[in-house]
């Protein structure tokens, strides 16, 4: 059986407040394509379909015309969906029992029994030949959130233990159900050890006070496969070919201006066999000027020599500019605007940049000294750390008139 293993869409981003529909469009029409090109038999999705839990309307109809268009080009397709943690499992499910008539499965909730047992049958997903019988059998494991995994006793680290027991009471019992002939794939929306991390993974919020990496040792090594979601760059994990991100379809920051986006693809008898990575063509060019930063008047220079629009056609690459400033500059962004006029851009980020600031041990603030400290104390010191250079007078004089008048007042 041949597989495609992608994650982390994020249907209705907005990349620096720009919207994205038309990338995403292009993506998923790429995607239907290349189904049909591989003559692939599976599709797994690894969690973050959409990139907020309450996700437009437009993107909803994007996502399951995009289920439309896949199964009728490649009417014998199955697809495996497991809830990311920007989505809501509860609202990705809403259609599952409609879906599941054409061989489309959203995994997004840990159901539980009276007793507090995880049903694993409802997180098992078995996948059949072009004969009808099943030759898979795939632990489509969401994102875990609190409550969803077991409770180890007297654990130092309740998360990643608990993860760690989820994973191998589902693949016990799926190996309690596979007969000769069947072999075992994983999937997962989560954090492990070692993960190389984009500037977007940075900012995903940690689960447990960032302790919530799962080793790759808790995929036991008789899974063939682990279709990892949640890192957007695309890595094996644990020195595992087997374990594996794909990362994101779509750049997710200026850092991936040189990176391939791709999917993976692979063939799985007993064994996995031609596993390769497709790379996605990139739909909405990143562009950056300049490369390392420099003074506001050579970057100046340098975006009014961009050419000017000719081709209303033409795609609009993102630009992000990256300035070295000595100070404020409160009309940066207009004198950057004002070059790019009639240039077929669109300004994303002002990256500014200040003189490195000398390296001295931060000073220590009593309670006594801080009440004696004047508001310009304070002005100073935060202005010091920041620009690494003694106040302007200008603005010296304009922070004490403010001063005043805010004394003013309170009198």
């Amino acid at each position: 059986m041949k597989i495609l293993h992608t994650a982390d869409w994020h249907i209705g981003q907005l990349f620096h407040e720009y919207d994205r529909t038309y990338e995403h469009q292009q993506f998923l029409n790429w995607l239907v394509q290349t189904l049909q090109d591989e003559k692939i038999d599976l599709l797994l999705i690894s969690g973050d379909v959409f990139d907020i839990s309450n996700p437009a309307a437009a993107s909803i109809k994007m996502f399951y015309s995009f289920l439309n268009n896949a199964t009728k080009a490649n009417p014998d397709l199955q697809i495996i969906i497991t809830a990311g943690n920007h989505d809501s499992a509860s609202r990705l499910e809403a259609p599952k029992p409609l879906l599941e008539s054409s061989n489309v499965h959203i995994i997004g909730l840990v159901e539980k029994d009276a007793t507090g047992n995880i049903d694993y049958e409802k997180l098992l997903v078995p996948i059949y030949d072009h004969s009808g019988n099943i030759k898979i059998w795939c632990l489509a494991i969401p994102f875990l959130r609190m409550g969803d995994y077991p409770t180890i006793p007297d654990s130092e680290n309740p998360y990643t233990d608990g993860v760690t027991a989820l994973y191998q009471e589902a693949f016990e019992y799926a190996e309690n159900k596979k007969q000769d002939g069947q072999t075992i794939i994983a999937m997962g929306h989560l954090h492990t050890h070692h993960a190389e991390v984009s500037d977007l993974d940075v900012t995903e919020r940690p689960i447990m006070g960032g302790v919530e990496c799962i080793p790759a040792t808790a995929f036991h090594q008789d899974i063939k496969y682990v279709a990892l979601g949640h890192i957007h760059k695309a890595q094996c994990i644990g020195g595992k070919e087997h374990i594996r991100y794909s990362g994101s379809p779509l750049p997710m920051s200026f850092s991936e201006l040189n990176y391939k986006h791709q999917v993976i693809v692979f063939e799985l008898n007993d064994e996995i066999s031609n596993l390769t990575s497709l790379e996605i063509p990139l739909f909405v060019p990143l562009q950056r000027i300049p490369q390392t930063s420099l003074p506001l008047q050579e970057v100046i220079v340098l975006l009014e020599k961009l050419p000017v629009v000719e081709n209303d056609l033409e795609i609009a690459p993102y630009l992000e500019v990256k300035v070295l400033l000595d100070g404020p500059e409160p009309a940066l962004r207009h004198k950057i605007e004002t070059a790019l006029l009639g240039k077929k851009i669109r300004l994303a980020k002002i990256d500014v940049k200040y003189p490195t600031a000398s390296q001295q041990t931060p000073e220590f603030i009593t309670q006594e000294k801080l009440i004696e400290l004047q508001p310009l104390d304070v002005f100073d010191k935060i202005y010091q750390s920041k620009y690494n250079s003694n106040v302007p007078a200008d603005i010296l004089k304009l922070f004490q008139q403010v001063t005043e008048e805010v004394n003013q007042k309170g009198e």
